[in-house]
């Protein structure tokens, strides 16, 4: 199966697809992104574009909301924090200290720039 990214004018993502890959083939059989994203086209007017699930093309599979950068060629999440910035290998956003590697959960705390550790919730009965 393919699957297709529908972008609006800004190059943001508003839906992705599944597409039966016979639908991608051209004339002589060979996969085409072309005729995929015409297929998608005729289907749901507007622009479309190939994604990936593992990522093998324009670096993370599309989700909506996610800006796809044509410089770049790849698909690029929103930003979740301010201070955050986009590492240009990944397309990914990379906080300004990296999470800690020690077993337990995180949550990125914007107001003091720092990781906090999530509170472990205790069930009583």
């Amino acid at each position: 199966m393919a699957h297709f990214a529908q972008l609006d004018e800004n190059n943001l993502v508003t839906q992705v697809i599944v597409v039966n890959n016979a639908e991608c083939l051209d004339e002589q059989g060979n996969e085409s992104e072309v005729v995929g994203a015409a297929f998608c086209n005729s289907l749901f007017a507007g622009r479309w574009v190939k994604t990936s699930y593992n990522g093998t093309i324009r670096k993370n599979y599309a989700g909506i909301g996610y800006e796809y950068d044509e410089q770049r060629n790849a698909f690029i999440p929103p930003k979740p924090f301010n201070s955050w910035t986009l590492n240009d290998d990944t397309c990914l956003w990379q906080a300004p200290i990296p999470m800690p590697q020690d077993g337990k959960k995180y949550l990125w705390n914007e107001s003091s720039l720092a990781w906090d550790i999530v509170p472990e919730i205790q069930i009583t009965e």
